[in-house]
């Protein structure tokens, strides 16, 4: 279960992520693998999980619950950040996925953004993805959507980071402290140990400014690999 976390607001958007996965599923750190886009590449499948676009936008995708790993007949969900990022605003960008038929995958969420909106978006393997704003402030995905509660990771980490000052462009403040987190029980940790072939293999820091953009990678866990920046073309 990965997690992004957003904030937005006085036109800026800092977006934290974890990526868990299998820890034999070899990857790539984000380069310039597709036209105009940086992002990390699944070497299984040559999708991403977070991409970002010369236009300013970012697009991240996560599985839903039960839903880990390929299936026969099915795309893989590392296409949908690079079909979002051929578009030019977030708001598009959103409109562009939602107009796919969300059954040609297994049900995903997305968060898409730039530094002026963000958007979820759902899909349930049937019909379309339903896309949402996210609203100023403060939003966690994971396997469950926005600020849902009923998630043990949600519940116990949303409180932090809406604690923490907002970061922006060169100054990430407590972000990065929080987003190492490996501690509680196991269905609340934010940088999930390794434990049978799985946890946190990577994590993100990207913001989104009207003079400017940034990522910081770390290509481990984050409690022990340092962020360094991504060259952006």
């Amino acid at each position: 279960m990965c997690t992004v976390i957003l904030w937005r607001g006085e036109g800026r958007c800092c977006l934290a992520a974890n990526r868990d996965e299998r820890l034999d599923r070899a990857w790539d750190p984000p380069g310039p693998f597709w036209p105009g886009v940086t992002g990390g590449r699944d070497r299984s499948a040559g999708g991403t999980w977070m991409a970002l676009n010369r236009h300013g936008i970012v697009a991240a995708v996560l599985n839903r619950p039960g839903t880990l790993g390929p299936a026969a007949g099915k795309r893989s969900r590392g296409e949908l950040p690079v079909l979002a990022l051929q578009a030019a605003t977030a708001a598009e960008a959103s409109a562009r996925i939602a107009a796919l038929p969300a059954g040609e995958w297994r049900p995903f969420h997305m968060v898409i953004a730039d530094a002026q909106e963000a958007f979820f978006l759902r899909g349930l393997g049937t019909g379309v993805a339903e896309a949402t704003p996210l609203p100023e402030g403060v939003s966690m995905v994971t396997a469950h959507p926005p600020n849902d509660r009923a998630s043990p990771r949600t519940t116990r980490h949303l409180p932090r980071f809406q604690a923490a000052s907002p970061p922006r462009l060169g100054d990430w403040g407590a972000w990065p402290t929080l987003l190492a987190d490996s501690t509680g029980a196991a269905a609340e940790a934010l940088n999930v140990p390794p434990l049978g072939g799985f946890g946190t293999v990577c994590a993100s820091l990207v913001a989104l400014e009207r003079g400017g953009r940034e990522w910081l990678f770390a290509p481990g866990p984050p409690d022990r690999t340092p962020f360094e920046p991504v060259a952006l073309g």
